[in-house]
């Protein structure tokens, strides 16, 4: 008998609260989609001003980040088959270089160079390649002019991005 109690008493929480949340329901089903329209409209209103200073401020605390560790940290795996400090920094350099290239068209000028496997894995040489990563996507998104970031670039999978979008997705 004791298990047709629990029953009894769950029966009665699901009908003391189910009236309350069906009305929260009918809320979520106007209110979310409305904040994806809206979310959707401010996203369209990134500038490049605007993108110019989070990278700036990505770039930053990337510096941050490399000054916070130790030199000998650099090369420091906690598993061989994971990159070190800096094998994982010259990794995000190359992609700085890649997605700046490729959302303005410009030719990076480290070309199809892994950075990882021609950069020295020393605190000062990890430093300079990444802050040159981060200068050359800051410099192409200034010197991109206006009509530039309205055209629509198409992606590896054949799908169509602005390219403001797709630089501040990055």
């Amino acid at each position: 008998m004791k298990g047709f109690d629990q029953i009894n008493i769950i029966d009665k929480i699901y009908d003391y609260f189910i009236p309350k949340y069906r009305n929260m329901k009918r809320s979520l089903l106007f209110v979310f989609p409305l904040s994806i329209l809206l979310a959707g409209s401010a996203f369209a209103q990134f500038t490049q001003p605007q993108m110019v200073v989070e990278w700036q401020r990505a770039k930053t605390y990337t510096k941050a980040y490399l000054d916070a560790m130790p030199a000998d940290g650099y090369s420091f795996k906690p598993t061989p088959e994971i990159r070190s400090f800096a094998q994982q920094m010259l990794h995000l350099a190359n992609d700085n270089y890649g997605f700046a290239s490729f959302a303005s068209g410009k030719p990076t000028p480290v070309a199809d160079t892994a950075l990882e496997q021609t950069v020295q894995p020393t605190k000062e040489a990890t430093t300079k390649a990444v802050m040159d990563s981060y200068d050359f996507m800051i410099s192409t998104l200034r010197g991109m002019q206006s009509d530039q970031m309205n055209e629509m670039i198409k992606r590896r999978n054949g799908t169509e991005i602005s390219r403001p979008i797709y630089s501040e997705r990055i």
